[in-house]
């Protein structure tokens, strides 16, 4: 319900701020690296700085917002 424009200044506003390094993980692969993340707080942007090694990757799902 919000009108376009303002969608679009909110939007460019969050990108740009995620965007700031002291916001960002940087991850340096090595053998037999593992890596989490909150998909759900979370934007993953990968690159492929591995190239002629194979990375595996497995998604899984988590039941609940709370540890008990």
């Amino acid at each position: 319900g919000v009108p376009r424009d303002e969608s679009d200044g909110i939007l460019n506003y969050l990108y740009q701020h995620m965007e700031n390094p002291l916001f960002q993980c940087r991850f340096r692969w090595q053998a037999n690296s593992i890596a989490f993340w909150d998909n759900r707080c979370t934007l993953h942007n990968p690159i492929n700085d591995y190239h002629g090694f194979r990375r595996v990757m497995h998604r899984i799902t988590l039941k609940g917002d709370k540890p008990r």
